[in-house]
C-alpha cells in the first residue's frame, strides 16, 4: 500500500460566509457524510503561507523572535509570510519574506515540505523552503511595523533548534516541521536531493 494523502471533496449542500477579516474568513459548510447525514463544518479560509529555513555555512539556521498574539507567546519563528496575490508563485514570496524580515538573500532554493497547518479548522497551505548560500541583501532595510518593529533575530545551530523542539521550549509550527525535515533530509538522501523550488504544488497552484 502506498501511504500518500489523496485530493477528495465530499458533496456540500450549502455554505456561508458569516466572518470575512482582512487576510483570511470563516466559513460554514453543510457537507455529507458517507452514511447521507449532513453535518456543519466551521473552517477559517486561508490564503496560504510559505516560511523559509535559511541554513548557512556554519549549519546554524536563521531565526526571528516575534509576539504572536493569540496564543501570547513571543515563539522563536523561520521567516514567514502570508501568500498575498491568488496564484502567486510561492518561491517569489519566500525570497521577499526572507528580504523582508531579514534582509538576506540566497542563492540555492529547494522545496523542505508541504503541509496543511490545522486541517480539522483551517484550510491553510505552507510551502517551507530550504535556502542556502546565503548574504546579506543589498539596499535599504524593509520598513517593518507593528509586531515585527519588536522582532528579534538570531542565528542558531541546528542542534541547539532540535533540542528545543524536543524538550517542548520551542512551538512554533513551520520551525518544528522545518528543523525535523532538514534532519530527515540530512540523513536521508541529502540536501541536494530535495525537490527544486518551483516544484509543483497542488495546494496552492502557481505560475513558474
Amino acid at each position: 500500500m502506498t501511504i500518500k494523502d489523496t485530493a477528495e471533496e465530499w458533496e456540500v449542500r450549502a455554505t456561508q460566509t458569516p466572518f470575512v477579516g482582512n487576510k483570511t474568513s470563516v466559513r460554514t459548510d453543510d457537507v455529507v457524510m458517507p452514511d447521507g447525514s449532513v453535518v456543519h463544518r466551521d473552517y477559517q479560509v486561508h490564503p496560504g503561507s510559505v516560511a523559509v529555513l535559511a541554513l548557512d555555512d556554519l549549519g546554524s539556521v536563521l531565526v526571528i523572535r516575534q509576539y504572536r498574539h493569540p496564543v501570547r507567546h513571543k515563539l522563536w519563528e523561520i521567516p514567514a509570510g502570508l501568500l498575498d496575490i491568488p496564484g502567486e508563485n510561492p518561491l517569489h514570496a519566500a525570497q521577499r519574506e526572507l528580504y523582508e524580515e531579514a534582509h538576506v538573500k540566497a542563492e540555492d532554493w529547494r522545496v523542505l515540505t508541504d503541509v496543511f497547518t490545522t486541517p480539522g479548522g483551517c484550510d491553510e497551505a505552507v510551502r517551507i523552503f530550504l535556502a542556502r548560500d546565503l548574504s546579506e541583501a543589498e539596499g535599504q532595510r524593509f520598513e517593518v511595523e507593528d509586531e515585527e518593529a519588536d522582532m528579534e533575530l538570531s542565528r542558531v545551530p541546528v542542534d541547539e533548534l532540535v533540542r528545543g523542539v524536543l524538550t517542548g521550549e520551542l512551538h512554533n509550527n513551520c520551525l518544528v516541521v522545518g528543523v525535523l525535515s532538514l534532519i530527515a533530509a540530512q540523513h536521508g538522501d541529502g540536501l541536494d536531493a530535495l525537490r527544486p523550488a518551483e516544484a509543483p504544488w497542488p495546494a496552492r497552484p502557481f505560475e513558474a
